[in-house]
């Protein structure tokens, strides 16, 4: 994977060229393996790669005959099936992420539509004098800008617009709010003042340094009738043409094998097409408190040919990487599966290159409990994302107003399409849960160390073919994934894919409870804890953190180490304790 960077001047002067260069270094942790740059004056594209495909033809920024630069992160995966369309004699190199630049060429600013895969790209077009930043449809690739009075500019993460000095370490309160609500902040707008996100699916235009058009390409929704039956054959077709897409690379690529159906899936079909063992590599953890997921795992890989690597999570794990975690996680996710995310990608990185994920899998086959609440009939159907975890933890000094602003707006506008009840209910959780916690979790953990992560279940021919399964193959009683789980049934029955399915979880409540009282007086000394939070009801929670109360204690703590990190602007440190005595 890449990073990118760059911006365009709002006057005719240069855009100056050490900002320019603080974002390209500080992105070099997503490409350590080079650098490319196109600085023709008011514009800058620059680039840090990552090698996968054509490692010693593949740099970039690719430019045209007539000047057209591109710079993108990310992979292209129907990249064989555009060489045929566009003519492969035209190609400079083997690299996937050329065929932007040829799509671009054939469609113009409308070329994403014929892209599968995941990617954020900024194009420059000299002779329209326009730039051009797009990113796909489902979020998975970053990509955020900052419009200032000089300039506009962009980048692969936020931070590295605070290293470069185009924006100062200001909070947004609002967003704060979202993320003691969801552990995720919802729409546009990030925690970090004047940060935005360009949304999944969107493409803008940038001409002079201002956004002049927008336009946005989103999931193919229908209303499916209950008669248009599909079978697990239909699904082994589509499944295994985009896991057999995603596993193409010259580096070493292997898995993340939690316990559950939908990295098994990813397995099952790998192991199918795989000559040699995949490593797959499973978080465990020693807790009373939560169930751990080695053994099963360990038996699907062992089913699966599989070579296994279990890493065991202790309590000094956390204490010791917490931190690190909290600093690489720029744009905030309080998902405690942060810490096994990341202390698994740690330990694969002097391995693999590519690793493949099962995220995405609940959302696009419904396999959320939440969605069968949410199609109950009235009145016992439960809306969605209705709770908000610290306001009734009892911590807040007052409730906000605008915490649900972003989750109600997507609802009313889910009202007036065609589709089922379900249906709108996975494209919630498309618009918000998944690009800006679960994908965002995947791309800074995994990049942290240098690691591309690729998520099957969002190839685009997976999604339009779940999205849009009758009802009844995905949820048939209490079972979500209904044809994911035949399909397992045959293919992979070690994975038990008609057990009761326990969650994935993490014992980030019983280390907290571990640390001690004095962790609740660090973390309610923490100035952005003590703009929202009253102290001694900070103090009271975490010094008798449960199971209950954990998840609450758990956000406020990961939010007083990323607060430290980007808005103070403090090293990581040592430890938690170490980073939040620095007052």
């Amino acid at each position: 994977m890449c990073g990118i960077a760059g911006g365009m001047s709002k006057t005719d002067a240069d855009l100056p060229l050490k900002p320019v260069k603080a974002m390209q270094a500080a992105l070099v942790h997503r490409g350590p393996d080079g650098q490319g740059e196109f600085l023709p004056g008011p514009v800058a594209l620059v680039h840090t790669r990552l090698s996968i495909i054509d490692r010693d033809h593949g740099q970039q920024p690719f430019v045209s005959a007539s000047g057209v630069a591109v710079i993108a992160n990310g992979e292209i995966y129907n990249d064989l099936d555009l060489r045929r369309e566009f003519g492969g004699s035209a190609y400079q190199s083997d690299s996937d992420n050329e065929s932007i630049l040829h799509a671009y060429l054939q469609h113009g600013a409308r070329f994403a539509d014929c892209l599968r895969g995941m990617y954020a790209v900024a194009i420059y077009d000299p002779a329209r004098q326009h730039l051009i930043l797009a990113r796909d449809p489902f979020g998975i690739k970053p990509l955020y800008y900052v419009e200032t009075p000089q300039a506009f500019w962009y980048a692969s993460e936020p931070h590295a617009f605070l290293d470069a000095g185009v924006v100062d370490r200001g909070e947004n309160s609002e967003a704060r709010d979202t993320l003691f609500a969801f552990q995720f902040s919802t729409g546009t707008e990030t925690l970090m003042r004047s940060v935005n996100r360009i949304a999944p699916g969107e493409t803008i235009v940038v001409a002079g340094g201002k956004i002049v058009d927008r336009w946005f390409r989103t999931p193919d929704v229908q209303r499916v009738s209950p008669e248009n039956k599909s079978n697990p054959d239909d699904f082994e077709r589509i499944w295994m043409d985009a896991v057999e897409r995603h596993c193409r690379s010259e580096v070493p690529y292997g898995l993340f094998l939690s316990g559950g159906l939908d990295s098994a899936a990813v397995l099952a079909a790998m192991a199918r097409l795989e000559s040699r063992p995949v490593v797959a590599y499973t978080a465990g953890f020693d807790s009373r408190d939560v169930h751990d997921e080695i053994q099963q795992a360990s038996n699907v890989a062992a089913a699966a040919g599989a070579d296994h690597r279990p890493i065991r999570i202790t309590a000094k794990d956390f204490v010791s990487h917490l931190p690190a975690i909290a600093a690489a996680l720029d744009d905030p996710v309080a998902d405690y599966a942060i810490v096994p995310s990341a202390l698994l990608a740690r330990a694969a990185a002097p391995e693999l290159t590519v690793v493949l994920t099962g995220e995405g899998g609940d959302e696009i086959f419904a396999g959320y409990g939440r969605y069968r609440a949410a199609c109950r009939p009235w009145p016992f159907a439960k809306k969605m994302w209705a709770r908000s975890h610290l306001s009734a933890s009892g911590v807040l000094r007052q409730s906000s107003k605008t915490w649900r602003a972003d989750i109600q707006e997507t609802e009313v506008n889910l009202s007036r399409t065609s589709g089922s009840r379900l249906q709108k209910a996975q494209l919630l959780d498309v618009a918000h849960w998944l690009p800006h916690d679960l994908l965002t979790k995947v791309d800074r953990c995994l990049m942290a160390y240098g690691l591309e992560g690729r998520v099957p279940f969002l190839d685009d021919s997976v999604a339009e073919f779940g999205l849009n399964l009758a009802d009844s193959d995905k949820v048939r009683g209490r079972y979500g994934k209904w044809i994911v789980r035949k399909w397992l049934e045959r293919t992979l029955p070690a994975a038990q894919p008609f057990a009761r399915k326990r969650g994935f979880s993490v014992p980030v409540a019983e280390w907290i409870a571990s640390a001690g009282p004095h962790l609740g007086t660090l973390v309610a000394q923490q100035a952005g804890v003590i703009q929202s939070c009253a102290p001694d009801r900070v103090e009271r929670l975490f010094e008798s953190v449960t199971k209950r109360t954990g998840q609450a204690a758990w956000i406020l703590l990961f939010y007083a180490l990323w607060h430290q990190c980007h808005i103070v602007g403090r090293s990581a440190g040592e430890d938690i304790f170490s980073v939040l005595a620095e007052t």
